[in-house]
């Protein structure tokens, strides 16, 4: 007979434990939990013979509880150590970030930069079985605390990156709220301006719809209002911020992306998105075509064909009558 008994006094734990020894998928297991005057035993018998199959089965029950019921705690406590200078709301926003991250990641939903949080589980239950295949009992709050050390590196990994988004997402939140003070406080110097977004580039047009012509004038004290990088789109932003426009139509060929969202959030209700007009139209069919600058300057020479022929076949078109 193989036997074990798991020990804590973590209630959630014990029911934990209770219901999913009952679905381990193998005959002759018994099991009963006994109270003590320090702490619950939870006492496993397994009287069959598939000995290493009963102690991987019994490794996944005890790892999950784990991430089920001490992980939160963990990662607080991890929290305090490393992060202790961010106040209770900061930890409590990080924690759940963290905590939201894991279950994403555990429906495989999260990019692979969290490469950390799948392996987090495959390290805790081989420290798990290990333990339980040459010990008689497993005490679960001593066994967290010195035996899963590399579980507990992968967490605070996880733990550092959640915590530079954090970090990044609150500048990020505070830089758009010092631009619309400041363009609350501007008065507009234009009245309209036509954003062509399509393949992650931004084409800027007046409200004669030509392509907008900035002079250094535009842009000597104001080029650096925006330290936001979004690579080529970094000339459209300042532009906008130097020009203000008292509406913004964004022609949005392309998916919008976190540019777009940026400029919705600066601008606010300056902003029209628009996706059929005549414009989006002409621009479509070049939704495919890829490259950064040769592609950019194909967009505007086409668009600066179609405006000529718009500008001088009605004039051909007089002429020939008369």
């Amino acid at each position: 007979m193989t036997s074990l008994c798991i020990k804590t006094n973590n209630q959630n734990a014990i029911d934990y434990l209770m219901l999913n020894i009952s679905k381990i998928n193998l005959d002759n297991i018994v099991f009963v939990k006994k109270d003590f005057s320090k702490y619950v035993n939870v006492i496993v018998h397994y009287l069959g013979n598939n000995i290493p199959e009963f102690y991987a089965a019994l490794s996944t029950v005890i790892t999950n509880c784990i991430l089920e019921n001490y992980e939160g705690p963990i990662i607080r406590k991890l929290l305090l150590l490393d992060y202790f200078y961010f106040d209770d709301t900061d930890l409590d926003i990080i924690t759940d970030n963290c905590k939201s991250s894991l279950l994403q990641n555990d429906n495989k939903t999260v990019s692979s930069i969290y490469e950390n949080i799948s392996d987090r589980k495959k390290y805790l239950w081989s420290d798990v079985l290990r333990y339980i295949s040459f010990q008689k009992s497993i005490f679960l709050d001593g066994f967290i605390t010195f035996r899963i050390k590399d579980y507990i590196n992968c967490l605070e990994n996880i733990l550092d990156y959640t915590v530079s988004q954090f970090v990044v997402s609150r500048e990020y939140c505070e830089f758009i709220d010092m631009l619309k003070v400041y363009i609350s406080s501007k008065s507009p110097t234009v009245d309209l301006i036509h954003l062509i977004y399509i393949n992650e580039e931004s084409i800027l047009l007046d409200k004669n719809k030509k392509v907008l012509a900035l002079t250094k004038n535009n842009l000597e004290q104001k080029c650096y209002l925006s330290d936001i990088t979004f690579s080529s789109n970094d000339y459209a932003l300042n532009s906008l911020l130097s020009l203000l426009p008292s509406k913004l139509i964004i022609h949005l060929i392309s998916p919008t992306d976190d540019f777009i969202n940026t400029l919705q959030a600066i601008f606010e209700n300056r902003v029209t998105i628009c996706t059929d007009c005549d414009l989006c139209k002409i621009f479509r069919p070049w939704t495919n075509v890829k490259g950064h600058s040769p592609y950019k300057l194909y967009i505007l020479i086409l668009y600066f064909c179609i405006k000529c022929i718009d500008i001088f076949i009605p004039i051909l078109t007089q002429n020939f009558l008369c």
